[in-house]
């Protein structure tokens, strides 16, 4: 029997700097700023694709209450820096209405070499995601809790909305990030590999024919990370609020807890093919938590507040040994309240109930993220 696990958790999250006059992106920030949140930051914080997005990550944590320190940390301390400079970020997937084409490219060679070769569909990319790390070192598990896993990305999916938004109008969509990732290639839900060494394989095949440099340019919504012994999940929206976030890390790593303890049982879940949970992905993207997901064991549509309660029953004993039965059950409430898409939705409704105009209801949108992305800090 192989090992158990580590376990270890980390979480990065990518930004939007907006200027807190316009509540615009700001499109080439001060070198000053970057300075200073390097001083402050060190190598916990780096550029992102565009000018305007700052990327962060935690340390390798053993527990969620470490992510839960380290996060709070880092987005205190990012926001006191732009502060500065007259900015704020905000933790959304989308802008409310920035212009996709006024945006500047990071000048960094790998930056450089995706826009010259995926040309708009990279200027499209204004979006920021949140990816969770669960450290696990034998190669050939990672592999297997993947496929197994891969069955429960629409779930974090619902819990994480918060791209409403694209080019100043309502998508309809409560994640539109994934409309404009997905126009890349390699992304979306990976196949199932039968080992490790087929993924290998699948890899070397890619490298060798010159079409990547290596599996960091995998964009799957799930993959084996190619820096670190871990399993990273990459299907979530930037949570809003510290807690959500949270929340579908700690459900993430008990997910993958629950089927390592199957494994020690002689048990797993069953897997199902890219077709079928790509379903559930849009039926996530569209509906998020207020909608209903396919139990393919079932065969029919549950309601997904339904879903949460049988997650968190099934994941009680794993919960208890990680620590993280709170933050499990943080998901009944983004279930009740709604997460940071519904939100956004609500505060431009009533926005627009009271009069505002269409540029002023987006920028009070704005304004609630720069609230929100601070909330409970």
């Amino acid at each position: 029997m192989i090992e158990r696990p580590a376990f270890t958790i980390g979480i990065e999250e990518e930004y939007l700097v907006v200027d807190r006059e316009t509540r615009d992106l700001v499109k080439s920030p001060p070198q000053a700023m970057w300075t200073s949140l390097h001083d402050v930051l060190g190598s916990q914080v780096t550029t992102e694709f565009l000018k305007a997005q700052i990327e962060v990550g935690t340390k390798v944590c053993a527990n969620v209450a470490e992510a839960r320190e380290d996060l709070t940390r880092l987005r205190r301390d990012i926001s006191s820096v732009v502060k500065e400079y007259g900015a704020a970020i905000i933790a959304s997937s989308t802008h409310p209405f920035a212009n996709w084409a006024m945006q500047e490219t990071t000048e960094a060679p790998r930056y450089r070499s995706l826009a010259a070769d995926y040309q708009q569909v990279a200027r499209q990319l204004v979006i920021c995601g949140m990816h969770v790390h669960v450290g696990i070192e034998d190669p050939h598990l990672r592999i297997d809790l993947m496929n197994q896993v891969r069955y429960m990305l629409p779930h974090l999916l619902a819990l994480s909305t918060s791209s409403p938004f694209w080019d100043g109008k309502l998508t309809g969509l409560l994640a539109y990030r994934l409309v404009i990732f997905r126009n890349l290639p390699r992304t979306g839900i990976p196949q199932e590999f039968d080992s490790w060494g087929e993924y290998e394989r699948t890899v070397d095949i890619l490298v060798e024919a010159g079409l990547i440099e290596d599996a960091s340019k995998l964009w799957w919504d799930i993959r084996p990370s190619s820096r670190y012994p871990t399993l990273e999940m990459r299907v979530a929206d930037v949570c809003t609020r510290l807690e959500d976030a949270l929340t579908v890390a700690a459900l993430y790593q008990s997910l993958l807890a629950m089927l390592y303890r199957l494994r020690r049982q002689n048990q797993r879940w069953r897997t199902y093919t890219p077709l079928l949970i790509s379903e559930n992905i849009w039926r996530a993207q569209r509906y998020g938590t207020e909608g209903s997901l396919v139990d393919f064991g079932k065969g029919t549509l549950v309601p997904f507040a339904d879903l949460v309660e049988e997650f968190i029953e099934i994941l009680a004993i794993d919960a208890v040994e990680l620590g993280t039965r709170d933050e499990l059950r943080h998901a009944r409430t983004i279930v009740a309240e709604g997460t940071s898409a519904t939100r956004q939705i609500a505060v431009y409704e009533n926005a627009r109930d009271e009069g505002a105009g269409e540029r002023e209801a987006l920028e009070a949108v704005v304004d609630h993220l720069i609230d929100d992305t601070m909330y409970g800090l």
